[in-house]
Order: structure tokens, then C-alpha cells, then sequence
């Protein structure tokens, strides 16, 4: 499942900088996570680093986009094969 931010964004910047994915783009008023980019971190870290950094707990599951783990480490590695 692809990561959301939620109108609750104070678009500090912090969580583009973690997401090793680059899937987060600053937008306006709030930053947005292209969900054809966002893995929640499989392949590069236990745990979606940008959920971690975010100090107003805006980063929640897009229900809209829901995938498995098998599938993310696949987009993971579809990612990375493109670089």
C-alpha cells in the first residue's frame, strides 16, 4: 500500500528529504507521494522513514492504493532497475 499525506501537512520539508524513493513532491499547499514511486520504504529500510520524521503524523495508508508487500518489493526492485 502506497503512504498519503493528509491535509494536516505543515510542509516542513522533512519527509522528501528521507524518502529514498524520491516519491514525495512539494505541491500546494501540502506535499503529495506519487504512489507509482512509493514502496513505504521495502528494499531501502524497515520502516517508511518519512512516517519516522514527520512531527505532525500527517503520513497515513492510501486506501486507494493498496498493494502487498510482494508487490512493493517488486516496484522496489522495478525502480531500481530503472536507474
Amino acid at each position: 500500500m502506497s503512504l498519503m499525506i493528509t491535509e494536516e501537512c505543515i510542509a516542513c520539508d522533512a519527509c522528501r528529504d528521507e524518502c529514498p524513493n524520491n516519491a514525495i513532491e512539494e505541491a500546494d499547499p501540502i506535499y503529495i507521494i506519487d504512489p507509482d514511486y512509493c514502496t513505504e520504504c521495502v528494499g531501502h529500510f524497515d520502516e517508511p522513514q518519512c512516517v519516522a520524521v514527520c512531527p505532525v503524523d500527517c503520513i497515513v495508508p492510501d486506501t486507494d492504493n493498496i498493494e502487498s508487500v510482494e508487490e512493493l518489493k517488486l516496484k522496489f526492485k522495478q525502480l531500481n532497475e530503472e536507474e
